[in-house]
């Protein structure tokens, strides 16, 4: 008997036990959806989990199952769709490239989460550019997830569909194809946040973005997750356990220091890859407004003065 046939014999021997559902989870009572207010957070099996994984997805189905939309990207804002390989910043974002590359060399890294400590310091500027420059290169792959689900922006900043996207995924309402969009940029791929929520934190750690992620991850050579301020709520830390690394972004001249120390405390010290400095100005920076800088191995940010 396969491993996959026994897990969901046991997803069906939970489910009998706790008694008929709709769906293979656990409800959990005491969420109300924005538009369904009878809908629960589930708190998805193991078992189902663990048999929903070893399914493999044919990369066939991201070209035949995936809507092709229209994306209207900002032009101030998204780099890579202006057609012009020579603006400022973007040779950060190609070394930046590089650098996660290398890192990639030492140690497992696909699946990559982007945060600050506090808003509006250029954590969705930066993944979504940060995604545009992986695909650039022949034959690779990224699919952009938003999982802020309290202030999403990747999908103003691309000019993007809002929903159906990760809410709607996470309360068992969508399945993985019908929340994914791809848009002009050959292999680019994003996933929204879906409509407002009231309860994102139970949300984001019912199960289903760990399922999530595990199913996608052989399709795409880098996923890339936009995260909530990680100063502020939890949600961030959650998305870090389903996470391979995290790069922590700061503003110059703008966060705090005790905020990016809390931020930092956030996320397992193995995990963090690295910081971002953004916005530096011109007069202080020799090469552009952005720069890359990623801890040694004797250094931790948690530290950091």
């Amino acid at each position: 008997m396969s491993r996959i046939h026994e897990a969901l014999k046991k997803a069906e021997h939970e489910r009998t036990v706790s008694g008929p559902q709709p769906l293979p989870v656990e409800a959990t009572p005491g969420f109300e959806g924005v538009d369904h207010p009878e809908a629960p957070v589930e708190t998805i099996s193991s078992a189902y989990a663990t048999a929903m994984a070893a399914q493999p997805v044919p990369p066939q189905a991201l070209y035949t199952q995936c809507r092709q939309t229209t994306w209207n990207p900002d032009p101030k804002a998204m780099l890579f769709f202006n057609g012009d390989d020579h603006g400022v910043g973007m040779e950060e974002f190609r070394t930046l490239r590089s650098r996660l590359y290398h890192a990639r060399e030492k140690m497992p890294l696909a699946k990559l989460l982007i945060s600050s400590p506090l808003p509006r310091e250029g954590k969705s500027f930066m993944a979504a550019n940060l995604a545009q420059v992986m695909v650039r290169q022949h034959g690779k792959r990224a699919l952009l997830i938003d999982a802020d689900l309290r202030n999403s922006q990747l999908h103003r900043l691309l000019g993007a569909e809002a929903t159906p996207g990760i809410c709607e995924y996470l309360q068992g309402a969508a399945d993985e194809f019908s929340i994914m969009q791809r848009g002009p940029m050959e292999n680019l791929f994003l996933i929204p946040a879906g409509r407002d929520n009231q309860n994102p934190a139970e949300l984001v750690a019912n199960g289903r973005m760990k399922l999530l992620l595990d199913r996608l991850e052989p399709l795409f050579d880098w996923i890339i997750v936009d995260s909530p301020p990680a100063a502020l709520v939890s949600d961030a830390g959650l998305l870090a356990g389903y996470c391979d690394a995290v790069l922590l972004i700061l503003r110059s001249n703008a966060t705090p220091v005790d905020a990016a120390r809390r931020a930092a405390h956030e996320f397992p010290a193995e995990k963090l890859l690295g910081t971002v400095l953004n916005g530096i100005s011109p007069g202080l920076s020799p090469y552009s407004h952005y720069y890359y800088s990623a801890y040694g191995t004797n250094g931790d940010p948690r530290s950091a003065k």
